[in-house]
């Protein structure tokens, strides 16, 4: 068993080892691109208050990392020179009080898919043409994280647009009553409903929108997310008074 001061020194080893591994494959690179792209967007999004007030203007450079495992981390950037992976821009707390809140998130949005994208052709550059050509395709597949941010407060406002794909559906409740009690559902059939929702993307996996397949929103966070990726099929909703997802159940258990 491990003592107190061993458990110390052996964690920050067992995070570096994490943090090193290093993908090699185009699914490996896709998976490890899209989990440091979840946490990025749960710290411009969800946690956006902590992280704003973590982004203190009389600090020294503070750069924002996402990692693999869904976490997220505003630091000082890596000592080594040069470091293990690109780093994400520096110093982007300098501008958090010169700007309007929404244009920092913004600019924080658009340096960090630059990093995204330098961090996956770090990893993929070994890969051949082919493999290259297909995960910058399954990459651009997901919208960038500026364009969520971007359109986040019409992403939130989705609610109010689905009553009358619930009414097709069966699920006959009124706006006021969607925005209060169970999770939303959000079963489409027309490409006109699909190019509407366009721009809601899977709080998950990140995916966006397609035709036909089973959503659900979460009534706590608002977020969408694909039925099978949270394991809830339409029946079960049905029958649900209110839906949380899995991380909002998260936060309230450690709360």
């Amino acid at each position: 068993m491990l003592t107190k001061l061993q458990s110390i020194f052996i964690a920050p080893l067992i995070k570096m080892a994490g943090e090193s591994s290093n993908p090699g494959t185009v699914e490996e690179i896709f998976k490890d691109f899209s989990g440091r792209r979840s946490s990025i967007l749960q710290a411009l999004s969800v946690d956006v208050d902590k992280f704003y007030s973590l982004c203190n203007p009389e600090m020294e450079n503070l750069c924002l990392y996402g990692h693999p495992n869904g976490t997220w981390e505003v630091n000082l950037p890596a000592e080594e020179v040069p470091p293990e992976l690109p780093e994400p821009a520096l110093g982007i707390n300098f501008a958090r009080d010169g700007m309007q809140r929404h244009d920092w998130l913004s600019l924080v949005a658009v340096h960090s898919d630059c990093w995204l994208l330098s961090v996956s052709s770090y990893f993929g550059a070994r890969l051949s043409r082919n493999e290259k050509k297909r995960l910058f395709s399954l990459i651009n597949d997901l919208p960038t994280l500026f364009e969520v941010v971007t359109s986040r407060k019409t992403i939130k406002d989705k609610p109010s647009m689905d009553h009358e794909s619930k009414s097709q559906n069966g699920v006959n409740r009124s706006i006021e009553g969607e925005m209060k009690s169970t999770g939303k559902l959000m079963q489409e059939s027309s490409e006109d409903e699909e190019d509407e929702h366009g721009d809601t993307y899977c709080g998950s996996c990140g995916g966006h929108y397609i035709n036909a397949e089973f959503w659900i929103c979460c009534d706590v966070c608002e977020r969408w997310y694909h039925g099978k990726c949270v394991k809830i099929k339409p029946a079960k909703a049905e029958s649900m008074k209110q839906y949380k997802c899995p991380s909002c159940c998260t936060k309230k258990g450690r709360q």
